[in-house]
């Protein structure tokens, strides 16, 4: 599996895959009011995740590239199944009052995802401390630009875009809704399409010069995790039904009340 194209292939249905995987879980543990229990079941996953990204350190192989890689997802997969199950996420869990602005409504908004962030960070300052020096570093690449881009994104939906789907937004995060702002974009989304397609052109370069099969599978893992992070970001402005590609595989919505929440 040295094809760039292959490689490619690989990320992209891993990430639709995941994503799919994850909102199935949550919307399961919705029904079912198993929201801490089914984070406590995903604790193999991060596990699994810990020991690929160990084990792909030395191995400067294309097969350490994918092990490297698959680590990386399974880290960040258990973080985000944790926070959308409403397990880790942040003090505030109330909605924005209305007419809160600037500061304050930044503010508010910051502490109902604190404990995620601070969970992320913690996972890229592991990912770093561990890759010191190591001779395979793409769980670490992988992540990074997974944290780039959702940092990216979660500013936009905060500062406002034309297109927000709410549709899988979980009944432990409903209040999340009302602090994305849907209008005209701000200059945050031209900043961070700058960023994704500067990020996304270093890859595909490095893809284009690169002299082995590892480097050449590493590039085309990351240029393919660059597209999708640029493409996530223009699907906030450009109407296309991309959650058509994983309704299908969800059961109905359970709608919580107050209480349950």
């Amino acid at each position: 599996m040295t094809s760039p194209w292959i490689a490619s292939l690989i990320a992209i249905f891993v990430w639709w895959f995941s994503t799919g995987a994850i909102l199935v879980a949550v919307r399961r543990a919705d029904r079912l009011g198993t929201h801490g229990m089914t984070v406590f079941m995903g604790l193999p996953l991060l596990a699994l995740g810990v020991w690929a990204v160990s084990a792909s350190l030395d191995d400067a192989t294309v097969f350490g590239a994918y092990v490297g890689f698959a680590g990386a997802l399974a880290i960040w997969g258990w973080i985000e199944l944790a926070f959308l199950a409403g397990v880790i996420t942040g003090p505030q869990r109330d909605e924005c009052p209305p007419g809160l602005i600037g500061r304050d409504r930044f503010f508010r908004a910051f502490q109902t995802v604190a404990y995620h962030e601070l969970a992320l960070v913690l996972g890229l300052w592991g990912l770093v401390i561990a890759s010191d020096g190591a001779a395979n570093r793409i769980a670490l690449a992988t992540y990074l630009v997974l944290f780039l881009a959702r940092i990216s994104a979660k500013l936009n939906l905060f500062y406002g875009v034309p297109r927000i789907n709410t549709e899988f937004v979980p009944d432990k995060l409903s209040h999340l809704k009302s602090y994305f702002r849907r209008g005209p974009v701000t200059l945050a989304f031209p900043a961070a399409i700058t960023l994704l397609t500067a990020l996304l052109a270093v890859c595909a370069e490095r893809l284009w010069t690169a002299g082995s099969d590892v480097t050449i599978v590493g590039f085309a893992l990351l240029t393919a995790m660059a597209g999708l992070a640029l493409l996530e970001h223009w699907l906030m402005v450009v109407p296309l039904p991309d959650a058509k590609l994983w309704r299908w595989m969800l059961p109905a919505p359970k709608t919580m009340t107050k209480e349950e929440r």
